[in-house]
């Protein structure tokens, strides 16, 4: 019998940053790595999420085994709950990952799951993997590369990972675990990308710690302080600083209010006594005795910062000399909506410290020092960069062939791509189907790119309704064409337009009824498209047309 072959299918996270996942796949068994989300870019109007397409794993539903997870950001673990929902197997991640998965599934009303806690070191079988979990480090806590040991030979996949030697809780990376691999022999090595393209090593988390200690004591009044509601390291430091300077800290956003109390429960977040007060608590301090902690460092319109910006937010107003740290930096995108968002908090009287320059964030992905580390101590066979844009993989992909790794053993892909490896080869083998699905509300995959379009064309050009009651059987009008627009024109101010517009349609009208034309379908496609290129030939613009007839 011939021997099976390893597949390994990323289904999200290759020329993208975001919605990881990726299949790995060796005769009837399967285990899934991560199950992420990305957020909508600006003009998928409507769209709350994106998630990966499943389609692969629904169909091969009664093979997959397991769910392993890397770490707890949204981008890995942000899509679970909609794969359970169709292909509810065991889920195993560390202590924290569980602690943040929970809450997900609950507030996605999933109460049958299965979640096993794994600690690193940890090895266990499934199906015809061994599967092993190794600390590293990130921006959050109880972060992990996960290796599998195969019949063909061992992988290893980083997760997104750094190289900190003073990570905020203490714990470095288990270097000597990838070393060993290493020394034993691996196949393929599955990195991470994000930051191939930048020189050096990237800054320890603690850096941050001295800009926030900066900050609070150029601070007058209140301190607002925005990061991701998952990167506990950083509100660990924040919480830090906020003793040290005496103050009290309250808590905003709904995410950053459930990742605080899980990461605290879990003895994530060390927090003395009496420091966390209630919102409704804050009067009770001077200014310059408050730390608010707040969602929104992305621009997010619903997020907690970003209301404060446009004074809407139930409980904070921005007044003059409160400080505002944004211990971020906008996820390519999103620096329009965070730009737009410091400009409001600065013409409220905020004083607001954000940037790079400032080290009031640093990024919890490896730069190119890092990375040629890491191939360094894997020594592998064959290599694919993951968790990035194109540019990102390519410049990784360089950086592999400068550490030794053969040219043509080099794997760069997209989502979909079949990568087949034996203890011998590795290349591509076809693809899988692997897109976008978009949640819209309740709605999981009912918005395609078709719904998309029409909306961006809505957005963008308005829309014209022709209203049309014919005589039944025949075209000849006994009443309007009617014609209504929204987002088109102001229709006050362009009477004129709209004048001929109902001639033009009249015409159509007369023309169908003169050539005995009867089918709605055909009526209807003559009325759009010669309303369109007159509405085009006056305006320049391109509304959409919504012909409707109804017959007496």
């Amino acid at each position: 019998m011939a021997k099976e072959k390893l597949l390994v299918i990323p289904l999200g996270g290759l020329g993208e940053i975001g919605k990881n996942m990726t299949v790995f796949q060796y005769g009837e068994d399967i285990i899934v790595l991560d199950a992420g989300l990305s957020f909508p870019d600006d003009d998928m109007f409507g769209i709350d999420l994106v998630i990966p397409d499943m389609s692969y794993l629904i169909e091969n539903k009664d093979k997959v085994k397991a769910v392993v997870i890397t770490h707890g950001h949204e981008d890995h673990i942000g899509s679970l709950a909609y794969l359970l929902n169709e292909v509810n197997v065991p889920v195993y991640a560390t202590k924290l990952v569980c602690g943040l998965i929970e809450g997900k599934l609950k507030e996605n009303h999933i109460t049958h799951y299965e979640l096993n806690e794994v600690h690193h070191g940890d090895e266990f079988q499934i199906g015809a993997f061994k599967v092993g979990f190794i600390h590293t480090n990130h921006s959050i806590p109880d972060a992990s590369a996960i290796f599998f040991k195969t019949p063909v030979g061992t992988v290893v996949h980083t997760g997104d990972f750094k190289i900190d030697q003073t990570p905020v809780d203490g714990l470095v990376m288990d270097i000597h675990k990838f070393a060993e691999l290493g020394h034993r022999g691996v196949l393929l090595l599955m990195s991470d990308s994000t930051n191939a393209e930048r020189p050096g090593y990237t800054e320890s988390e603690t850096i941050v710690g001295g800009a926030f200690r900066k900050a609070f004591t150029e601070a007058k009044g209140r301190i607002i302080l925005a990061t991701f509601a998952s990167n506990i390291s950083r509100i660990q430091q924040a919480i830090n600083t906020a003793v040290q300077f005496k103050r009290k800290v309250a808590v905003f956003g709904r995410s950053m209010v459930n990742n605080v109390q899980i990461a605290i429960e879990l003895g994530y977040l060390d927090v003395p006594q009496g420091v966390m007060i209630e919102p409704d608590e804050m009067n009770r301090y001077p200014a310059d005795q408050i730390l608010i902690l707040t969602t929104g460092s992305q621009g997010e319109p619903m997020a907690g910062l970003s209301r404060m910006a446009a004074n809407n937010h139930r409980s904070v107003s921005i007044i003059l000399g409160d400080t505002v740290i944004i211990s971020a930096s906008p996820i390519p995108g999103n620096e329009t909506s965070v730009g737009r968002t410091i400009d409001n908090l600065m013409k409220l009287g905020a004083n607001v410290v954000a940037g790079k320059e400032k080290k009031i964030h640093v990024s919890g992905h490896a730069s190119q020092e890092e990375l040629k580390i890491m191939l360094n101590l894997v020594r592998p066979k064959f290599f694919i960069p993951v968790h990035g844009e194109y540019r990102m993989l390519k410049k990784h992909g360089e950086i592999a062939e400068m550490m030794g790794v053969k040219k043509d053993h080099i794997l760069i892909g997209d989502n979909g791509q079949v990568f087949e490896f034996t203890n011998r080869s590795g290349k591509k083998a076809g693809h899988v189907n692997a897109g976008r699905v978009f949640v819209d509300g309740l709605g999981v995959g009912d918005v395609g790119n078709i719904v998309i379009r029409d909306r961006q064309q809505l957005a963008m050009e308005g829309m014209v309704i022709v209203v049309m009651t014919l005589a039944k059987g025949t075209c000849h009008p006994l009443a309007g064409p009617d014609i209504v627009s929204r987002g088109f024109v102001y229709v006050r101010d362009s009477e004129a337009l709209m004048n001929e517009a109902h001639d033009k349609v009249a015409a159509v009208l007369e023309r169908c009824e003169a050539g005995n034309i009867r089918e709605w379908a055909v009526i209807k496609s003559q009325v759009r498209d010669t309303l369109s290129r007159y509405l085009f030939e006056k305006t320049r613009r391109r509304p959409m047309i919504l012909p409707i007839i109804m017959e007496v």
